[in-house]
């Protein structure tokens, strides 16, 4: 029987959920017998939810954080150190993508890193192209290229219509983090 291409899954947007979005996808592939890692680009050294839960599913379910934490780009000069940050964590990605360890790697946030410059877009086109057949790849973040979106399967864009930040409430523990 011949082995279905797996998916590119974007989900983008300024709304909420994104991350959580690829979390229950996770959660999913893993009740399905599925391996599955999330490599994280801008999250840093912050204790996470997702890290504890990950704990818990682990070998099945990786999360790793391949950044330093929240970053301000500013996209017409990015600081050579988040372009290191993230060329660094990208070699991380391209090892898991390329690995055959994994039916499902999740790239969290890998579309702000592109947006913001750090990342070149055609080089994470040509590692999709270039992954295993089967493997699922979701992509999460703001901004997702338009190169990405021609290429992915399947695109949601988040759109916020109502958040908590907006009347200075700031994140609480087990919904934002």
């Amino acid at each position: 029987m011949k082995e279905e291409r797996g998916y590119i899954i974007v989900l983008t947007g300024d709304g909420k959920g994104k991350t959580t979005s690829a979390l229950g996808m996770a959660m999913r592939a893993v009740g399905q017998g599925l391996r599955v890692i999330m490599l994280q680009f801008i999250k840093g050294s912050w204790k996470y939810g997702e890290l504890g839960t990950a704990d818990r599913l682990s070998p099945e379910l990786v999360v790793r954080p391949l950044g330093v934490g929240f970053v301000h780009v500013d996209t017409t000069n990015p600081d050579p150190a988040d372009i290191e940050t993230a060329l660094n964590g990208w070699k991380t990605c391209k090892e898991a993508l390329l690995s055959g360890s994994y039916d499902m790697v999740i790239l969290d946030e890998i579309n702000n890193a592109i947006s913001y410059g750090l990342l070149p877009v055609e080089e994470v086109v040509d590692a999709l192209r270039n992954r295993p057949p089967g493997l699922h790849v979701v992509m999460t973040g703001r901004g997702a290229h338009p190169r990405i979106v021609e290429l992915a399967d399947l695109v949601t864009e988040m759109k916020e219509v109502k958040h908590p930040y907006r009347k200075g409430i700031t994140s609480r523990k087990g919904i934002e983090y």
